[in-house]
């Protein structure tokens, strides 16, 4: 029978703040086989968690990341903001996935995989972005499991997948039906799906057959798939 990766949002957002150690642990406790995160670098170079690219929407204060030293982000969120180092940490074991929002050259992803490295976690850890992140992640380095994330329905260009030689196709749900479905995996590539919430939604996408579904609801993504599973 076909396993299903329950993959968490941000950790575990609709109990705890999103990207904080508590979320990414209250994710884990509730069943989640992975945890996404957003991975930025500060102005000195330390990967941290956080999507955008200020500190306005979650914490209130209207600062550039790339202007804040990881210091100075700890004292303006009073040390909420994990690094990469600090989150591979608190997830022990579990399989992470690393959103690598506004990355574009290798050096920035290099200071990723170099955190990873250093923290014993490469076979644990994969990766998920647009074209021109993965790109870069690739470049630093070749043995990484990458998620191409993927916003339309026309098929990658082959060029592109060559280079970024990706295990995964990474889709918004609402692009997915049964024939996208059965193209992924008949090119021979997992089918991972962001972010449907709704029951109606991951059912369906659990009856396509999809190999991952990451959602800010991980615990009822679990108790779908284990009702399916049972029945």
């Amino acid at each position: 029978m076909q396993t299903l990766t329950a993959v968490a949002h941000r950790g575990d957002p609709y109990r705890f703040r999103e990207n904080t150690i508590d979320s990414l642990r209250s994710a884990l406790d509730r069943g989640a086989d992975a945890v996404e995160i957003d991975v930025r670098l500060t102005k000195d170079g330390v990967p941290v968690l956080l999507h955008d690219e200020t500190l306005k929407r979650l914490w209130e204060q209207d600062r550039p990341l790339l202007a804040l030293s990881a210091a100075e982000v700890r004292g303006l969120t009073a040390g909420a903001v994990p690094t990469l180092a600090e989150a591979l940490a608190a997830t022990g074991g579990s399989r992470v996935m690393l959103d690598l929002p506004g990355t574009r050259e290798v050096r920035t992803a290099r200071r990723v995989v170099d955190v990873v490295r250093e923290a014993g976690a490469a076979d644990r850890v994969y990766y998920c972005a647009d074209a021109a992140a993965m790109l870069a992640v690739r470049g630093a380095d070749p043995a990484a499991e990458i998620a191409l994330t993927c916003t339309s329905l026309a098929p990658p260009r082959p060029a592109l997948l060559d280079a970024v030689k990706p295990r995964w196709l990474n889709y918004r749900f609402s692009l997915v039906d049964r024939d996208l479905a059965a193209r992924v995996q008949h090119d021979g590539y997992l089918l991972s799906v962001w972010t449907p919430d709704t029951r109606r939604s991951m059912r369906r996408l659990i009856g396509l057959g999809v190999d991952s579904i990451t959602s800010n609801r991980v615990d009822l993504l679990c108790a779908l798939r284990d009702y399916t599973r049972e029945r």
